[in-house]
C-alpha cells in the first residue's frame, strides 16, 4: 500500500510540477512570438473606427440639408404665370387692323399663400431638421453600446478559451496518471476513472468548440463596422486587468426622469413633435382664402385707314372661398392634429422604455457585484482549497478519482462563470452609459452643436 502511495505522489507531483513549467514556457513562448510590432484590436480602437466611420451619419447629414433646403423653397412665393395670346382675329380675312378687338394680349398673374402658410411650412421644415442632430447622437450612442458588448462577448470567449487551453494539460496528465496506475495495478485505479477522465476532456474539447463559435460569432457582429484586416488582429487580453468597473450611481426617479428626457431619442422624437404641432396650425390656414392677382396689356393695330386704336389694360384679382370644408379641410386638420398626438405617444412609449431598461439594467448590474464579491471571497479560494483537497486525498489512496475530476472542473467552471460576471458588468455599464449618453458631452457637442444654426 505504501508502494502504491509513493507512486501516486510522485506522479501527481510531476503532474503539478509538468503543468506548472509547460503554462509559464506557453506564456514565453506566445511572448517571444509575439512581435512589440504586432497590432491589437483594442476595444478603444474597435470604438474610435466605428464611431468615426460610421456611414449612417452621412446619410441622417444628407437628410437634414434636404430638408433645410426644403425649409427654404417653402418659403417662396409660387412662380408668376405669363401668358401670350392672339384674341379675335377675323376668319374672313385674318387681317390684324381689320376689326377692332384683334388684339396681341400678354397676361402676368400671381398666386399668393393662403394666410402665413409660407412661413409656417418653413417654420415646420426648419423645426423637422432639428431632429437630425440627436438622431446622430442617439445612433452613435448606440453603436457604441453595441460595439462595446460584442468585442466583450468576443473577448469572454477568448478568455475562456486561454483558460480550458491551460487546465487541458493538467486534465491530460491526470488520465495518463491513471493510466499508468492502472497498468501497473497499484492502488484503487479503475477502468471507469480512464473511462472517466476521457469522457471529461471530450467534454473539454466539445467546450472549446463552441466557444470558438462564440468567438467568430461576435467577431462577426463587430463586421458591420469594422474592416477585415481590423479583425483578424488578436484581442487586447489584458483589458479586464487594465480597465477598471466604473462604478455607476444609483438614480433615483426624480433624477432619472430628467436625464432620460434629455436622452437624444427622447429629444429628436420632441423636435418631430414641434413640428407636427407647428403643421397642425399650417393645416388651419386651408380655411383661409387664396388671393391671386393679374395684369393684362392688349396690343391693337391701327385701323386700315390710319386712325390709331388705344391699347387695352386689364387688372383683375381672384379669391377662391373654401364654403365647402367637410371633406377636404376639415379632414385635413384632423390628419394633422392626429398624427401631432400620435408623436406625443412615440415619445411617451420611447421615454417609458429607456426607463424599464435602465431599472432592469441597473438591478442586474448590482446582482452581479454581490455575485462577484461572493466569487472572489468565498467561493473560488473554497473551489481551489477543494481541488487541491481531493487531490492530495488521491495521493494518499483515500480518495475517489472521480472527485478529482469533479473538483477540478469545478474550479474551472467556477473561473470561468468569475469571468463571464466580469464581463456582465463590464456590457452592463456600456448600456447604462446609453441610457444616460446626454451626459457624453463629447458626443452631444459634436452631434447637436449646431443644432441652432437652422
Amino acid at each position: 500500500m505504501n508502494l502504491a502511495i509513493n507512486f501516486k505522489i510522485i506522479l501527481c507531483s510531476t503532474v503539478l510540477l509538468s503543468t506548472v513549467a509547460k503554462a509559464q514556457s506557453t506564456l514565453n513562448l506566445q511572448a517571444q512570438n509575439t512581435p512589440s510590432s504586432v497590432q491589437t484590436l483594442s476595444l478603444a480602437k474597435a470604438l474610435n473606427y466605428a464611431l468615426t466611420n460610421e456611414p449612417w451619419l452621412k446619410v441622417s447629414s444628407e437628410m437634414q440639408a434636404a430638408t433645410v433646403s426644403k425649409s427654404i423653397a417653402a418659403g417662396s412665393l409660387h412662380d408668376p404665370v405669363l401668358t401670350v395670346g392672339l384674341l379675335n382675329l377675323p376668319t374672313n380675312g385674318y387681317a390684324f387692323d381689320q376689326e377692332g378687338m384683334t388684339q396681341v394680349k400678354v397676361d402676368l398673374s400671381q398666386k399668393f399663400s393662403r394666410g402665413d402658410s409660407r412661413a409656417l411650412q418653413t417654420k415646420a421644415l426648419t423645426q423637422l431638421a432639428q431632429q437630425y442632430p440627436w438622431q446622430r447622437a442617439d445612433r452613435l450612442a448606440q453603436v457604441k453600446a453595441i460595439i462595446t458588448e460584442a468585442w466583450l462577448n468576443a473577448y469572454r470567449a477568448q478568455r475562456s478559451i486561454d483558460l480550458i487551453e491551460q487546465d487541458k494539460g493538467l486534465f491530460t496528465q491526470l488520465i495518463e496518471i491513471t493510466e499508468a496506475s492502472y497498468a501497473s495495478t497499484l492502488g484503487k485505479t479503475r477502468q471507469q476513472d480512464i473511462i472517466r477522465a476521457q469522457l471529461e476532456l471530450t467534454r473539454l474539447e466539445d467546450k472549446l468548440i463552441s466557444l470558438e463559435q462564440q468567438f467568430e460569432g461576435a467577431k462577426s457582429r463587430l463586421a458591420q463596422w469594422l474592416p477585415m484586416q481590423m479583425l483578424m488582429q488578436p484581442l487586447n487580453s489584458d483589458f479586464i486587468k487594465t480597465t477598471p468597473l466604473i462604478d455607476f450611481p444609483q438614480l433615483e426617479f426624480n433624477q432619472l426622469i430628467p436625464l432620460l428626457m434629455a436622452h437624444p431619442a427622447i429629444v429628436a422624437i420632441e423636435k418631430t413633435v414641434t413640428a407636427k404641432q407647428t403643421e397642425v396650425t399650417l393645416a388651419k390656414q386651408s380655411y383661409r382664402p387664396q388671393v391671386g392677382v393679374n395684369v393684362g396689356y392688349g396690343y391693337r393695330d391701327d385701323t386700315p385707314v390710319g386712325e390709331a386704336r388705344a391699347d387695352l389694360l386689364s387688372v383683375g384679382l381672384s379669391i377662391d372661398l373654401p364654403l365647402f370644408t367637410d371633406n377636404r379641410q376639415d379632414q385635413q386638420v384632423k390628419a394633422a392634429i392626429a398624427t401631432a398626438e400620435a408623436t406625443k405617444t412615440q415619445k411617451l412609449v420611447a421615454l417609458q422604455k429607456l426607463k424599464g431598461m435602465y431599472f432592469k439594467e441597473y438591478s442586474q448590474l448590482a446582482r452581479l457585484k454581490k455575485r462577484e464579491l461572493l466569487y472572489k471571497n468565498t467561493l473560488l479560494p473554497q473551489v481551489a482549497e477543494q481541488a487541491q483537497a481531493t487531490l492530495n486525498a488521491y495521493t494518499r489512496d483515500d480518495g475517489d478519482f472521480s472527485e478529482v475530476m469533479r473538483a477540478r472542473i469545478s474550479e474551472l467552471n467556477a473561473k470561468i462563470d468569475a469571468l463571464n460576471i466580469t464581463v456582465d458588468q463590464q456590457i452592463i455599464t456600456a448600456r447604462l452609459n446609453y441610457y444616460a449618453s446626454s451626459l457624453d458631452t463629447q458626443v452631444m457637442a459634436e452631434q447637436v452643436g449646431d443644432t441652432n444654426e437652422y
